[in-house]
């Protein structure tokens, strides 16, 4: 069963509910997450709602729920769900007001939905995918999570009809992420990915799997690096809350590595799939 959510009404999921003049509609004025719920316990809830406020307030966004307010209708919702595998999708615009640029002085709106996960096959996992290198026309305020997605949204549909699973931005001659991923890179034996500024989203899963890299024991570089040194990686993953850890083989039609998922991937990810596995017992 899903269910929706919108500014203190539980709804059926698919009831049209969207006003003409909500601002996300009209602006994409606002913000969203996305959440990862496990044995129907949520999958680091707080750092994705504190992300949340963050890029709230990066748009001089004030939320009209707080961060425990929010906690508990989540916990809400996932009881009238009765799902124990789900993703739970928030979003927060600047409100309903008349279509004008300046900010209205209306309450923000806050709509949700939970529904079913839909997981990766472990099959595609186990081959690892084929992604290719694009131009970053996206704003220099990726760390946000904007609404704004459009660019995200034609560079993930071009690459996935040209037969790649994904596209990795490239700026300046600086890889940075996918259009709905981060991107980590493995060159003898160090776990490389781009630093936290402005140009990527900071990842939940990231951070995650970086203090997992450290827990391990495995030497970590947070560092800028351009397309020859992630070609010649001896492997290459995308991770994401949706896809966990996701191997990169090619890119571009060009081998990463031995053309197999590596093994710091599978360490790293089996290692986080022990993490969640623990949050229910």
């Amino acid at each position: 069963m899903a269910i929706g959510f919108i500014n203190g009404e539980w709804i059926p999921v698919d009831q049209t509910v969207l006003p003409i003049d909500e601002r996300g509609h009209n602006f994409g004025d606002g913000v969203y997450e996305v959440i990862r719920v496990y044995q129907g316990v949520p999958f680091k809830m707080r750092e994705h709602l504190v992300r949340l406020e963050q890029s709230a307030e990066a748009i001089l966004l004030t939320m009209n729920y707080s961060i425990p307010e929010l906690e508990a209708l989540i916990a809400e919702g996932l009881e009238k769900t009765g799902l124990q595998e789900a993703a739970v999708y928030l979003q927060v615009t600047r409100g309903i007001a008349k279509r004008v640029h300046l900010f209205p002085d209306v309450p923000a709106s806050t709509t949700m939905t939970i529904r079913p996960a839909a997981d990766i096959s472990d099959k595609i996992r186990e081959q690892g995918v084929h992604v290719t290198l694009v131009d970053d026309e996206r704003w220099k305020n990726c760390f946000i999570k904007s609404l704004n997605l459009l660019p995200n949204v034609i560079a993930k549909q071009k690459a996935t009809d040209a037969g790649f699973y994904e596209a990795v931005f490239v700026r300046d001659g600086v890889v940075l992420e996918g259009s709905s991923c981060n991107l980590f890179l493995v060159k003898d034996g160090v776990l490389i990915t781009p630093p936290a500024n402005r140009f990527i989203l900071h990842g939940i899963t990231r951070a995650t799997l970086l203090d997992i890299a450290k827990e391990l024991g495995v030497p970590v570089e947070e560092k800028e690096f351009g397309p020859d040194l992630l070609l010649a990686a001896d492997e290459a993953f995308l991770t994401s809350t949706s896809m966990e850890v996701m191997p990169v083989v090619k890119i571009d039609g060009r081998q990463i590595g031995s053309g197999q998922p590596g093994e710091i991937a599978r360490k790293l990810h089996r290692n986080y799939r022990a993490k969640y596995q623990q949050i229910g017992v």
